[in-house]
């Protein structure tokens, strides 16, 4: 008993000097969009960095860097365009130049289209937005959250 007693308080006291996980990045669920047979619509991705995070924007400047990523799996609709938000250039004392970033809250613009032959119903999507969050300190690993959006095609 005493054995089991110590190994919970060790088990206690350690897990409090560490920090839970980090999420650095949030995304709200997207609300439903309407889009009529053979037009097209645009949903907004929301999205909010934590304060003291960056994460690259979608066109970094350096190719080994991890660029903002959005995957939708959209069939029957298509995915017509999809609009990043305009980055900042930012200097971090770990590089020689400015990064291409994204900080605070964002946006991601999302045009789908309905073919004209496409029967009237309800569609759920399903999305990965593929990310890198860092502070000007330490860069995280690689993230991907997953999201979910109802089309109701009319």
């Amino acid at each position: 008993m005493k054995k089991i007693s110590r190994l919970c308080l060790v088990f206690l006291l350690a897990s409090s000097l560490y920090p839970q996980a980090i999420t650095p990045l949030a995304i709200e669920p997207p609300a439903k969009v309407t889009i009529p047979r053979g037009k097209s619509a645009t949903f907004k991705l929301q999205a909010r960095i934590a304060a003291g995070y960056h994460i690259n924007s979608n066109a970094p400047h350096e190719d080994y860097l991890i660029p903002l990523r959005l995957n939708l799996t959209a069939s029957p609709l298509v995915v017509e365009a999809v609009k990043y938000p305009t980055p900042h250039d930012e200097k971090y004392s770990f590089s020689e130049k400015p990064l291409s970033v994204l900080t605070g809250d964002f946006f991601i613009l999302v045009t789908l289209k309905a073919p004209e032959n496409l029967e009237p119903q309800m569609h759920v999507l399903t999305g990965k937005l593929r990310y890198q969050a860092c502070s000007d300190k330490a860069c995280l690993t690689p993230k991907t959250l997953e999201f979910r959006l109802t089309a109701d095609v009319r």
